[in-house]
């Protein structure tokens, strides 16, 4: 585990300078968390993940974001260790290094014209893949998986069990729309209000790349009309335009150009009722119940999907 004695450890891997102090976690997500380092060259922040990294997609992620940061768009810089590595062992644990920056609380509301040129910058930096999409972003859960989840669900009491299904029928609508993209380009794939954020001083940036991979463009443009739309068509209509006058490359003409969306968040509330299985701690089921009912509070229906198609080509 990471903790404040790895401070002259990292700083020295990364070659950050001396005077170096480590504290934290700053920020947690569900993957891992944040860490401030300041050293006598200024501050940094380390991530230091819960779960395994593979050490070639870290290094696929940090040249995407070397490219995607070289045509403009706000984003930390990837910190690499004096051996040209984006990932380090300390304490037992992989860490990388970003170079700091201040932010303010995360905020669906951010103006939609900003977010749509903002993410027409990230598009127009094309990183070409011959890479499959993963099945999180293209795949259904299925009618027979959520059978199965709902079940171990029931017979552990999970206080979710008898909503769930009032909401699996519109699940499984939505997931008969999925359909492959006919071709991916590498995407960030996780532009939600955490990590689009403002700055103190009123500009945007854009964190948390590290799930950067295989992609469609007009799945993830079809995500922040869902994101920062709010469900408003002019929000969606201004956030779209906005992109498209700027350059952004991606379009949304029919339901399949949402699979991005649909797929997402139905693998995302699949994963939030198996680490609620899986917890063994009562405030570790809170936090997932909290998660589920996040998702089922907000589901993206076969509804949803047609009011953003409508907005957009109404």
């Amino acid at each position: 585990m990471l903790d404040p004695t790895h401070a002259g450890v990292i700083a020295e891997r990364f070659g950050l300078g001396p005077d170096a102090r480590l504290r934290g976690p700053v920020a947690s997500g569900r993957l891992g968390d944040v860490w401030q380092l300041v050293t006598a060259r200024g501050r940094f922040a380390v991530k230091h993940a819960h779960v395994p990294v593979s050490v070639e997609d870290a290094e696929l992620d940090a040249r995407y974001q070397d490219v995607v940061r070289a045509a403009g768009v706000p984003m930390p810089a990837v910190v690499r260790t004096g051996a040209g590595t984006v990932l380090a062992d300390v304490g037992g644990a992989h860490v990388r290094v970003y170079e700091w920056v201040d932010v303010l609380p995360a905020d669906q509301r951010l103006e939609p014209g900003r977010v749509g040129r903002l993410l027409a910058s990230i598009h127009a930096a094309a990183v070409p893949t011959t890479s499959p999409v993963d099945g999180w972003y293209v795949d259904p859960v299925g009618a027979g998986a959520w059978q199965e989840l709902l079940g171990r669900l029931r017979s552990a009491g999970a206080p979710f069990a008898g909503r769930l299904p009032t909401r699996l029928p519109e699940v499984l609508e939505a997931e008969g729309i999925l359909t492959p993209p006919l071709a991916a380009t590498v995407c960030h794939r996780d532009l939600w209000a955490d990590n689009v954020r403002r700055t103190p001083r009123g500009g945007l940036v854009v964190l948390d790349w590290e799930n950067s991979g295989p992609g469609d463009v007009n799945g993830e443009l079809g995500c922040a009309l869902f994101e920062y739309g709010l469900g408003e068509p002019e929000r969606m209509r201004s956030l779209y335009d906005a992109y498209v006058g700027a350059g952004g490359p991606g379009r949304l003409t029919d339901r399949g150009d949402l699979t991005m969306l649909v797929a997402q968040l139905g693998h995302i509330l699949q994963i939030g009722c198996e680490r609620w299985l899986a917890s063994s701690t009562d405030p570790d089921r809170a936090h997932n119940a909290a998660w589920v009912r996040e998702v089922l509070d907000e589901p993206v229906t076969l509804e949803v999907v047609d009011r953003i198609v409508l907005a957009i080509n109404a």
